[in-house]
């Protein structure tokens, strides 16, 4: 079974303990991953370009190159849904994808996914919403906005909220488990579209039209990383109780 990121601990990246060094992580060497960090130091799946298709060549450049302009958020709204996706991703230092550009080009294009919950307003209001309750619950702490709250109260709200705790206010106008889904749909998918995302977990990008032939279990093509640790991330997660 796949990890359900829905649930607080479930979330791609485990902070090291001083935040912007995630635990037993190499450095990063070639190319970039999110804070500089990851299993497959000496990959840089961007030096391949040339072995996929003009468009998608294109379109993945695009997202490095010219990040999209912030047009449906406001610039408070904008603040406080980026400290959320940076402390939901666990984006404690430079260099950040720039998820919240990406979502906000989505929304602002009408480019949703098809389908909403029967008890749910549109997406768009969602997120709206969500971003109303965050500076809400930072608020009823003494902060001004959920951007300006301490990284420790962030986290609490954020954990709140996945967990489906938070009351009052917004949080009174929407199922909880379902505006989680929402925006953490979005937020994953942002992130993991980005080739800095796949630099970290050695995703080789487009198959097309260069192909992989290599599909046995342990098989690698040769221009794929090399992971850096030799350990199971499954067993390891669950050996640290990080599950």
């Amino acid at each position: 079974m796949p990890p359900d990121f829905r649930q607080p601990h479930h979330l791609p990246k485990v902070r090291g303990d001083d935040g912007s060094n995630p635990d037993e992580l190499p450095r990063q060497r070639r190319g970039k991953t999110p804070q500089m960090h990851g299993r497959y130091p000496d990959y840089d799946c961007l030096e391949h370009v040339e072995h996929w298709d003009e468009l998608t060549r294109k379109v993945v450049v695009d997202r490095v190159e010219r990040v999209p302009e912030l047009r449906f958020f406001g610039d408070d709204e904008a603040a406080t849904l980026r400290a959320f996706c940076d402390v939901v991703l666990a984006q404690d230092a430079e260099p950040r994808i720039p998820v919240l550009a990406f979502i906000d080009q989505k929304l602002v294009e009408g480019r949703l996914d098809g389908y909403q919950y029967a008890d749910m307003p549109d997406d768009r209001e969602t997120w709206r919403l969500v971003a109303r309750g965050l500076d809400e619950s930072a608020r009823a702490s003494g902060a001004d906005s959920y951007a300006g709250a301490s990284g420790r109260r962030q986290v609490e709200i954020a954990d709140s909220f996945a967990e489906g705790t938070l009351e009052g206010a917004v949080w009174e106008e929407l199922n909880l488990k379902h505006a989680w889904e929402v925006v953490m749909r979005s937020v994953l998918a942002a992130f993991y579209s980005h080739p800095w995302a796949w630099n970290e977990i050695g995703f080789g990008g487009p198959a097309y039209p260069r192909g992989y032939a290599r599909l046995g279990i342990g098989l690698s093509e040769a221009w794929e990383g090399e992971e850096a640790l030799d350990i199971d991330p499954v067993s390891d997660v669950k050996e640290r109780g990080l599950e």
